[in-house]
Parts: C-alpha cells; sequence; structure tokens
C-alpha cells in the first residue's frame, strides 16, 4: 500500500514542475516565428480556399437539383454555407490567438495554441478540398496542415494538462496513430489507408485511440494531477464530450440520408448547428489554459446532467402522454382523432411534472456524482434544524464543530465566543 501511494505523488510533483517550465531565450524566439508561419500558411490557404468553395457549390449539380423547389437561390444557399465555416474558423483562430499572446511561454499553451489553429483551419472547413483539388502543391500542404492538425489534436489530450505522457507508455499510441493518418492523408486509395480498404479493422483502431485518451485522462486525474490541473481537465474533457454528443446527435439524422431530404433551411441549421457544437472545444480549452481563476465547472456539469436528463424525461412523457391520450380518447368516443385536447392534456402534464421532477433528478445525481456535498449539504441542513430546539451553548458549540469538521474537514477546528463584559473566558474546543 506504501509504495502505491509514493508513486502518484512523485507524479504530481514532477506534472506541477513541468507545467510551471517556461520557453526562454532562443527557444521561446524559434517558437513564436514557427508559430508566426504557421498562422500565415494555414489562415492564408483557408481564405485562398473560399473562392474554389464558392465556385464548387453553385456549379454543383445535386444542390442546385434540391433547391430548384425552393426559393432560396444557390448563391444565398452557398454564401451561408461559407458564413458558417467562416464563423466557425474565426473561433478556433481567435482562441488561438489569445492563448499564444497570453500564455506563449509555456510550452503546454503553445502547443495547445498550435493544435487549435492548425486543427480550427486545416480538418474541420470544408473549403480546402476545392482549393486542394486545383493544384497538387496545395493538395500536399493542405494534407500536412491536416495531417499535422490531427495528431496534436490526439496528442494533446494524452499530455494536457502536464505536459507528460501518463501511462508513459501512451506515447506508443502517439506512434501509430502517426503511422495511421499518414496513410489516410498522405496515400489515400493504398492498401495501408484501412479506412478503404479494411473499414472494420479502421473502426477498431481509431476506437482503440479513443479509449486510450480516455482511460489515460481518468488514470491522470485519478492518481497524478493536483487539484488545479484537475479543474482544467473537467474542463477539457467537458468541452470534448459535450462537442462530440452535440455534433453527433445533430450528424445522426443526416448520415445515410439523401441529399434532397432536408430543405436548404434545415440543412443550413444542421450545419451551424454542428460547427457551433464544435466550438466547445476551443472554448474550453481556452478557458481551462487562460483563465487564472477556474470557475467552478462541477455547477456547469452538474446543471448540464440535470437539465438534458430532464428535457430528455419531459420529452419522452410528453409525447408519450400525446399517444395515450390520443388512444383513450379514441376509445371513449370513437373518433378518429382528439390532438387539440391531447397536446393540451400532456403540456398541463409537463408543467405538473417539472419542479419535482427536477428535484428529483437533481438529488440522485448529488448522490451519485457529488457524494460529499451531498452529505455536506444535508449536514448543514440538519444542523439548522436544530439551531432553535437548542439552548446548552456548550452542546451548541460542539455540534457546531462537528459539522464544520464533517462538511470542511479541516485540520484543526476551534471556537471561540466573545465573553460576556467584565469576563474574560475563552471557549475552545479542538483538535
Amino acid at each position: 500500500m506504501g509504495p502505491e501511494r509514493k508513486r502518484p505523488c512523485a507524479f504530481a510533483g514532477r506534472a506541477e514542475a513541468l507545467m510551471s517550465s517556461t520557453l526562454s531565450g532562443r527557444l521561446l524566439l524559434s517558437a513564436r516565428v514557427g508559430w508566426l508561419v504557421a498562422f500565415v500558411v494555414s489562415v492564408g490557404l483557408f481564405f485562398a480556399s473560399i473562392p474554389a468553395y464558392y465556385d464548387k457549390i453553385v456549379s454543383f449539380p445535386a444542390v442546385r437539383a434540391s433547391l430548384e423547389t425552393s426559393e432560396v437561390s444557390v448563391q444565398f444557399y452557398a454564401i451561408c454555407l461559407l458564413s458558417i465555416g467562416f464563423v466557425s474558423t474565426v473561433v478556433w483562430v481567435a482562441v488561438a490567438m489569445i492563448i499564444f499572446w497570453s500564455r506563449a511561454d509555456n510550452w503546454m499553451a503553445f502547443f495547445a495554441s498550435l493544435l487549435l489553429l492548425t486543427f480550427g483551419t486545416s480538418s474541420l472547413p470544408p473549403t480546402l478540398p476545392a482549393l486542394a483539388d486545383q493544384s497538387f502543391a496545395a493538395w500536399l500542404l493542405i494534407r500536412l496542415l491536416a495531417l499535422f492538425g490531427m495528431v496534436a489534436f490526439y496528442t494533446f489530450y494524452l499530455l494536457f494538462p502536464s505536459g507528460r505522457f501518463v501511462p508513459h507508455w501512451t506515447r506508443w499510441a502517439v506512434v501509430f496513430l502517426v503511422a495511421h493518418e499518414t496513410f489516410f492523408y498522405l496515400f489515400p486509395g493504398s492498401i495501408f489507408d484501412f479506412s478503404r480498404s479494411l473499414p472494420l479493422l479502421d473502426f477498431a483502431m481509431l476506437t482503440t485511440f479513443v479509449c486510450i485518451a480516455i482511460g489515460s485522462q481518468m488514470y491522470r486525474y485519478r492518481y497524478v494531477s493536483s487539484p488545479v490541473e484537475r479543474q482544467q481537465t473537467k474542463w477539457v474533457v467537458f468541452g470534448l464530450v459535450s462537442a462530440g454528443l452535440g455534433g453527433g446527435a445533430i450528424e445522426l439524422p443526416v448520415a445515410g440520408s439523401p441529399l434532397g431530404q432536408f430543405g436548404p433551411l434545415h440543412a443550413l441549421a444542421l450545419e451551424a448547428g454542428f460547427f457551433g457544437a464544435l466550438l466547445l472545444i476551443p472554448l474550453s480549452i481556452g478557458v481551462a489554459i487562460v483563465h487564472d481563476r477556474l470557475w467552478d465547472i462541477d455547477i456547469v456539469i452538474r446543471r448540464t446532467l440535470v437539465y438534458s436528463i430532464l428535457t430528455a424525461s419531459l420529452a419522452l412523457v410528453y409525447f408519450g402522454g400525446v399517444t395515450v391520450t390520443e388512444a383513450a380518447f379514441r376509445a371513449l368516443t370513437g373518433q378518429e382523432e382528439q390532438p387539440q385536447l391531447a397536446i393540451v392534456v400532456s403540456t398541463l402534464v409537463i408543467a405538473a411534472l417539472f419542479n419535482p421532477l427536477r428535484r428529483r433528478i437533481k438529488s440522485l445525481i448529488d448522490k451519485r456524482f457529488y457524494r460529499r456535498k451531498y452529505d455536506a449539504r444535508k449536514t448543514l441542513e440538519a444542523f439548522s434544524a436544530t439551531l432553535s430546539q437548542e439552548t446548552d451553548l456548550d452542546a451548541l458549540g460542539d455540534d457546531l464543530v462537528t459539522v464544520v469538521r464533517g462538511t470542511m474537514q479541516p485540520a484543526h477546528v476551534s471556537l471561540w465566543l466573545r465573553p460576556e463584559t467584565g469576563t474574560k473566558d475563552k471557549h475552545t474546543v479542538g483538535r
């Protein structure tokens, strides 16, 4: 038991020392020059790809065919698509610039800034493939930037927040990912591009990479990270998970659907929602790195869980209530439909269930994920109930010390009562 406890402490000490290390001198100058070069190249390619992407949209036959039956012009549709991608890229680049401007001397922050810059301008925007089709030089440069952005994105989640691979063997996951992504980006269609030659194996490999990153963060959080690093990890992981769930929920109806199934405005809304969900990634990374006094992410996570479960539960109750009410009215009256009355009844049920269900879900989440805070709140509630009944000052002082010790868990507790006029008594209870 003893040696196992000492090892995490040693890890934590090295992690804090690494995170506090700074770039200086020629190394810092070289890093800044390299970042500026990457900024000029990536942003320049993004702006150069905008006209090519616009021409590709307005000349694409399937897009024109889907817009013929609507009142939306193909030019308006193309401008809206470009605006969505442009705003998304601007946010990624802006967060990268803020991190670079404020924390460029910290190498982990510098790496995060470079990651956001390259990934946000080369891997996400749909405009670059249109430019890559025009020349091999542009294709190669765009693919190299996308390769670096994807590998840096994955490596970041293995290194953050300490800057060290934990466990140390996870560095080999980066090596295998580099090989996998190299064939995907630079040698598409080859036998080693498993996304086309062996899609099932490719899916298994990508799933393994994701599991390694998740396991690394869980192990680091449990055994290595300091309290501040744990708050940083919560922000980053919360942003990634929320973006993944939000983007997946938006893209799920689109997957495998024909282009004309959705109207142009509906398609634009889905596109905006998808890129908007992904913006949680750079925003959470920016907060975790730049903000000195981290906001309480536990409140954000808890409220997200409560209202997500509450919304899903009320939606199920609503649609289920409408279905059951219509069936009941149909059986009692013989009429085929009673939509208005069914909707009114279901709405009233939802209004009655909202607050009780919210309190119940919040209590369950607190018991399951925030047990210490839940127990502390229960202890304070029980103590407040005894204040109006307790008359013995000594017993009340002992109860107060017990409550403070159980909720705040300090190393020492003392209670001092101001003596009455003319006395010098001091009442102290502690350990």
